[in-house]
């Protein structure tokens, strides 16, 4: 942090790709990545509407995983319902929605109102079940009663009705079967469908997945970097 080369204000105006990598167990300097988050937030939505006109020229997108574990980012309520006309983006990835409200407390359902989409890929907390299968919906289904008493006079009665049931209960979605997800999208019906095979894409061998030889050492990276300051020649010139 002795100086800066992150350049933050810049990434509205050319592709960039930031890696934010943190102790997923230790949080003692989680309060550094949330001021910067807030800042980047604030000086991306700055540039869009002084500079641009209203829009960044190049669409930022932010993958926040494990999004409990990064710490509280100011506001972020209010940045996720205005951020999205500036070509601006959030992708909140969590283990469990009760995280969220641990966090946020009554904000945290301002902010799951503003995701337009929802993708559930499995789990088994009470909550996030309990909520999902609420917007669901129900779906109708007919019930036959069948009912027959024995006695000297047998009688014999059948009842035809429709009824609601829950399109998906609690314990459906807990057996999901792992290679399937629930999409929802604002304004269409939800989906149903299976999880994309990774390995069909047409980048997978890129990845360290496919070949050991692809993982990237953060650590390397940062050290070569700092030989390379360390190293560096500066020339100066006198007018």
């Amino acid at each position: 942090m002795s100086e800066d080369e992150l350049e933050l204000d810049c990434i509205g105006d050319r592709k960039t790709a930031l890696f934010v990598i943190i102790s997923d167990t230790d949080d003692t300097f989680n309060f550094v990545v949330s001021i910067m988050y807030s800042q980047l937030f604030n000086l991306l939505c700055d540039k869009a509407d002084d500079v641009y006109g209203g829009r960044l020229p190049v669409h930022v997108r932010f993958l926040l995983d494990e999004f409990a574990n990064i710490g509280l980012i100011p506001k972020f309520e209010k940045l996720i319902a205005t951020i999205r006309s500036r070509e601006i983006s959030a992708s909140i990835i969590l283990q469990a929605q009760s995280q969220l409200k641990a966090i946020y407390k009554d904000n945290a359902d301002t902010i799951i109102g503003n995701c337009d989409s929802t993708l559930f890929l499995g789990g088994k907390e009470k909550t996030t079940l309990k909520e999902l299968s609420e917007t669901l919906g129900k779906e109708t289904i007919d019930l036959y009663n069948i009912s027959e008493t024995k006695s000297n006079q047998n009688s014999f009665a059948m009842n035809y009705q429709k009824t609601g049931k829950d399109l998906m209960s609690q314990d459906e979605i807990t057996v999901m079967d792992g290679g399937k997800c629930i999409f929802q999208l604002r304004g269409v019906r939800p989906f149903f469908s299976d999880k994309y095979d990774i390995t069909k894409h047409k980048n997978y061998s890129l990845l360290e997945d496919y070949d050991k030889k692809n993982r990237f050492d953060v650590e390397n990276y940062i050290n070569r970097r700092g030989e390379a300051r360390l190293n560096r020649e500066i020339s100066v010139i006198r007018l």
